[in-house]
């Protein structure tokens, strides 16, 4: 049953490849459907469990698919912004070939990122965490211009250097432990025969990951890449691909297969602090919209990072919850900078001014948005941020505690900012709405319902999903 997650995009990318026009023409809908079954699956498991057991895929090449809290969190998030941008990229790409081009390639992104949720042996990981990255160069470059080109080579170059990293570390630790599956390698840590060659796969993966998960200072290829990808492929890549590629692969690694010692502890602490601060403050100084959102993701994924480092089952629970509110307000806020260009031809906040009384949707959503990514309650991103900050601090960690704690002060002086730059202030004379779609108010009304409502019902989240999820871990 657990194949489904991965055979059924794959069926349905072969099938809109076909020279059937009908199916060609249909090719948004067929895959909205597709991705909508995948949200309720995910919905259903966790209301009544349909797997209880690894599930074999393949005749000749067998991939055990398990299913557990942290895959479900994953495939639930997949499902929603990969839903969201596949719509939004609808609204905002104009020529049929790059319409077409566009969801098969979310669909290849689909499969790879499923795929890496389900699997438990790292080669395999490694395999679908290729396919993924290598869909997402395709998807920046979509429009074919300089900033997409150069943005989509940036983020070439340093997936080659990440992805070699992999390969070596992969090498060290088949050497030590004879077999690449989670379960042999994570015993092949208690062997001390086996630390010498285990430390050095351990860390050359960290390596490779941070680079993968856009970690400052591996961080220079993001801003690039999400600012000048069309704006479904900018919901996708920010929202889920590189977060599943890299952060979630860093969960899944560190939490239950490699030993987190502490050495490792001090690098991911260090990274996240660094990530937090030096892009909050890049964020500060920024003009474009998207720009300034690529570096607010930078900052947010250094909460993730540094609650792994943290090394608690608490912080790794706010971790994982910090996961899924980033994917969802961070979607919602790429959906508003597609909304304002769309309407008024540019995210540009120089050239944008008093649009609270042109696009009150737009203006509203923002903020909501906003007060989620800085951690003002009552909004989801308050509760994760808090978790993970009581971790840090329950565990001793109060200079990083401290720091995650200030840094939410700069995160909402930045999208103040923004929100009185665009929202507020006089309209210039030749600023002139050309309106926008049903699709984009849809998304942004929808997206900013589950980030209020996941943090109004924050009890039954944290007793349901949240709680959970500490049980994964060794």
């Amino acid at each position: 049953m657990l194949s489904l997650f991965i055979l059924a995009p794959l069926f349905l990318l072969f099938v809109l490849n076909l020279p059937l026009k009908p199916v060609n023409k249909a090719c948004f809908w067929l895959a909205g459907v597709l991705l909508s079954a995948q949200i309720l699956m995910a919905l259903g498991h966790a209301l009544c469990p349909w797997s209880l057991y690894p599930d074999k895929l393949g005749l000749f090449f067998v991939f055990n698919l398990v299913m557990d809290n942290l895959t479900l969190v994953m495939l639930l998030v997949i499902g929603i912004v990969s839903l969201v941008a596949l719509f939004v990229g609808k609204s905002t790409i104009i020529l049929e070939e790059q319409r077409f081009n566009f969801v098969s390639l979310v669909l290849a992104c689909v499969i790879g990122m499923n795929a890496v949720v389900l699997v438990r042996d790292i080669f395999s990981l490694y395999i679908f965490i290729e396919i993924t990255s290598i869909a997402s160069f395709v998807l920046i470059a979509l429009k074919k211009d300089k900033l997409a080109i150069e943005g989509t080579f940036k983020y070439l170059i340093m997936s080659a250097v990440a992805t070699v990293f992999m390969l070596c570390a992969m090498a060290f630790l088949l050497l030590a432990a004879g077999d690449l599956s989670f379960a042999a390698v994570h015993s092949a840590f208690y062997n001390p025969a086996n630390a010498g060659l285990l430390k050095c796969g351990a860390g050359l993966f960290l390596c490779g990951l941070l680079i993968k998960s856009g970690v400052a200072p591996f961080h220079g290829w993001v801003p690039d890449a999400y600012s000048s990808a069309p704006a479904g492929v900018s919901i996708l890549l920010a929202g889920i691909t590189t977060k599943v590629a890299g952060v979630y692969v860093l969960l899944r690694l560190f939490g239950s297969v490699f030993i987190l010692n502490a050495q490792f502890q001090n690098i991911l602490l260090f990274a996240g602090a660094f990530s937090i601060v030096m892009a909050a403050l890049a964020a500060l100084t920024q003009d474009d919209f998207k720009r300034m959102l690529a570096y607010s993701s930078i900052s947010q994924v250094g909460y993730i990072i540094l609650a792994l480092g943290c090394g608690t089952p608490l912080a790794f629970a706010g971790a994982i919850f910090h996961f899924f509110n980033h994917a969802i307000f961070k979607s919602l806020l790429f959906v508003n900078a597609a909304s304002l260009e769309k309407e008024f031809g540019s995210t540009n906040m120089n050239t944008l001014a008093g649009l609270g009384n042109k696009s009150p949707v737009t203006g509203f959503t923002s903020l909501i948005g906003a007060l989620s990514t800085a951690g003002i309650p009552p909004f989801s991103g308050f509760w994760s941020k808090l978790i993970i900050i009581l971790a840090l601090f329950s565990a001793g960690r109060f200079v990083y505690g401290g720091i995650a704690l200030l840094a939410s002060i700069l995160t909402l002086a930045y999208f103040l900012a923004f929100q009185r730059r665009v929202f507020f202030g006089k309209t210039e004379s030749t600023l002139s709405s050309a309106g926008t779609s049903w699709a984009l108010r849809f998304w942004e009304i929808a997206l900013a319902l589950i980030t209020a409502a996941s943090g109004a019902v924050f009890v039954l989240v944290h007793n349901n999903w949240v709680l959970p999820l500490k049980a994964i871990f060794w």
